[in-house]
Formats: structure tokens, sequence, C-alpha cells
């Protein structure tokens, strides 16, 4: 290249900087973005568990009202679906089979809701467990379902066959948040017993480990794509990561004075979700980075009480405003 080459170019680079600057500074400000939406629901329902379906509509329970809901983003409408007398929903999950799957306190059973007559099924728990508290459920890699109950229970149901096992709690009550791992491990997290506990699928046992926070007040856990378990702890206000394959513990304290945790998930990229009642605002963590970022709600008291999500979008119920919030984690395809 010869001299007058030479310039031409450097002055070209120069001319483009501003454009790949700005270029660069988009896609940045879009990456960091994250657009806020909430979508009311029926007033004094309650909403509270929250969960995606294939068809783009939102799944949520209304606890107050005895409801499941069903929401539609595209224009912000809804359908409720009465689960019984004396319904008092708690978790809804989504099943192997495209049904919504319901831990119904209320009457104190599994609700399974047909997504297209919404006909709904109960499976009651066994007398002897007459007011088990009903928590939250969850699928393991055969299709079995898995719930907990705060009266100091656990459970498990084989849709297919109606067959149902409820197990005392190794410590009693406490048993809360579920999840499975894509090892295929079931934990569960007991709050007021301040510990996680793993599932044997073939007998039912249960097996505690305490975390290195005591008294904690682990309330809900979900598993990474790497099969390590992310737990919101209550009492002391962090995120704990345990990683069963090598029995290793990190917590980190979320920001501000008083944090108190209460739900987590982790999305498909791997970064961590929670909320945060004292700071009323749903709280992302980055792993990676270590860095918490915040999203307070724009209005008081909105409780989100547990989080779910889809690529692309994290969303919760605001129990305390009858309001269902997104997140929008990526840009629409």
């Amino acid at each position: 290249m010869n001299r007058r080459q030479f310039l031409a170019s450097s002055a070209a680079a120069i001319l483009a900087a501003p454009s790949v600057l700005r270029s660069a500074r988009a896609r940045e400000a879009q990456a960091g973005a994250f657009p806020v939406k909430y979508f009311p629901v029926a007033r004094g329902m309650g909403s509270r568990d929250v969960t995606p379906a294939p068809d783009g509509s939102i799944w949520f329970c209304g606890q107050r009202n005895g409801k499941l809901g069903r929401l539609d983003p595209r224009d912000g409408t809804f359908k409720l679906i009465d689960l019984g007398q004396g319904a008092a929903p708690h978790g809804v999950i989504l099943g192997p089979d495209g049904a919504p799957w319901i831990t119904e306190g209320g009457q104190n059973a599994i609700a399974r809701v047909d997504p297209g007559d919404h006909k709904v099924r109960l499976f009651p728990l066994p007398e002897k467990f007459a007011y088990a508290n009903l928590n939250t459920g969850v699928f393991d890699k055969s299709g079995i379902y898995w719930f907990t109950g705060q009266s100091g229970y656990y459970g498990r149901l084989d849709p297919k066959s109606g067959e149902m096992k409820v197990f005392e709690a190794p410590r009693g009550v406490g048993p809360y948040g579920i999840t499975v791992t894509p090892k295929g491990d079931v934990w569960y997290a007991s709050l007021a017993g301040s510990h996680i506990a793993r599932i044997d699928l073939a007998t039912g046992r249960a097996s505690v480990v305490e975390p290195p926070t005591p008294k904690q007040g682990a309330r809900r856990i979900w598993s990474d794509s790497r099969s390590r378990l992310w737990i919101s702890e209550w009492n002391s206000g962090q995120v704990s990561m345990h990683d069963p394959a090598d029995g290793s513990w990190k917590a980190w304290k979320l920001p501000g004075d008083n944090p108190r945790a209460y739900a987590v998930y982790v999305d498909d990229k791997d970064k961590v979700w929670l909320t945060d009642f004292s700071a009323n605002a749903i709280v992302r963590f980055d792993p990676l980075t270590q860095a918490f970022r915040s999203f307070p709600s724009d209005k008081p008291g909105a409780n989100v009480r547990q989080l779910d999500g889809r690529p692309g979008e994290t969303w919760g119920g605001e129990s305390g405003n009858d309001r269902l919030v997104m997140i929008q984690t990526a840009a629409p395809a």
C-alpha cells in the first residue's frame, strides 16, 4: 500500500468510526434495555405463580379467588377457570401433556386443567394428609409429578395411573420450592427447615443437605443448565448456589440494607432472577460478572412470589397488585 492509499483508507476509517461506534452503542443499549410490561388481571384474585404455554399464553393462579387464569400477552385479555369450591391454587406448571398442573391447597389436591375444554380433574391427597398446605410441583424426566406441602410433606403422582404417594419430610414442616435438574434429580427447599433435600426417585426417601449459612430460610430452588442448584434464602437475603457434583456452595447477598429473597428462576442463558420483597423489585444476577440489576415495580406492594419464563422473557405474578409482569430479556425474533 502506497502513502496515498494509506491516507485514503485511514480517512475512511475515521469517517466510519462514529457510525460503527453508534452501532455498537445501539446494540449495547438494546441488550441492556430489558423492557418491563405489566398485565392487569381480575381484581382481588391474588395473582401469584405463573407458567408459559407453548402457544404464547401464560397460565397463572388466583389464590384468593380459586381460579386458574390464562393470559394472552398479545392483547392483554385473559380467561378465568373455576377450580372448584374452596379452591386456593398455589403453584402451576406445564406438564409433558401440555396441560397446566396445579398444587390446589384449598381442596388438598393436585389439579389438572385440560388446555382445550378447561375441564378440571382433581387428584385428592389421602385423608391422613388432610391439610398438607400444598405448595409447588415439578415433573421428573419419566413424567412423574412431584410436589411439596409446607405442613411437612412431599409426594409423587403418576398421572397415567393416578397412583399417589405422600411422604413425611425428614425434618417436618417447611417443604416449599422444588426443581428437577437436567441430570434428572429432584430437589426441594425447606423454608422452615432451612435446608435443601434430594429425593431418591426410586424409594421416595429425601436426603437433607445443609447450606453453610445457618437459619437462612431456603425458600425456592431452581436448577441451571449444569444441574447446579440456585436457592433464594428468605431469612438471610442471599442467593446461594450448590453444585451437587462437588458439594461446593457459594452465596451472594442481594443489594440493599435488608433484602428478603423470595422467588428464584434461572433463564435459558443461565442468568438468575430473584424477587426481593424489601426492595419491591425483581432482581437479575449474572453469575459470570457477579453483578445484580434491580427492576423495581412501578406500584408499591407488588409481592412477586414466583418467577418462570421462556427464552427472551421472564414472568412473575404481582400478588399484591393483581397483575402479571414480564421483563423482556432479548429482542423478539
